[in-house]
């Protein structure tokens, strides 16, 4: 089964506190603020945070479904093809990005407490 934004979406929104909203004029999904999807410009691919080892093995084990354009080559994201992404796969890597942008916006919300 071909995944659609529309899955795409469903899936985004089933994690806890994830919320849509807009990045870069297309749909995102953040959680606490923080970014962790979002349709990439070209609409047929999701941008989806992820760290560096993890996006290598996935670049050099799936090429035709997980990629980046030299935009991205120093920032931990990863671009995935919506219609060659296995639906469970795509689950995994969304709940992964959701509990790394989560983390993010705790640390951030620590921080900004400490200061007043």
């Amino acid at each position: 089964m071909a995944v659609t934004f529309e899955i795409a979406r469903r899936m985004a929104l089933s994690l806890d506190h994830a919320e849509e909203g807009s990045s870069y004029g297309t749909p995102g999904f953040k959680v606490g603020g923080a970014l962790f999807a979002r349709l990439h410009q070209s609409l047929d691919a999701l941008v989806v945070r992820m760290d560096f080892e993890q996006r290598a093995e996935l670049l050099a084990a799936d090429p035709e479904t997980y990629f980046i354009t030299d935009h991205y080559l120093n920032y931990e994201w990863i671009l995935v093809r919506l219609d060659r992404v296995d639906p469970d796969a795509l689950r995994d890597l969304l709940r992964g990005a959701w509990r790394s942008a989560a983390a993010e916006a705790k640390r951030k919300k620590k921080r900004s407490a400490g200061r007043r």
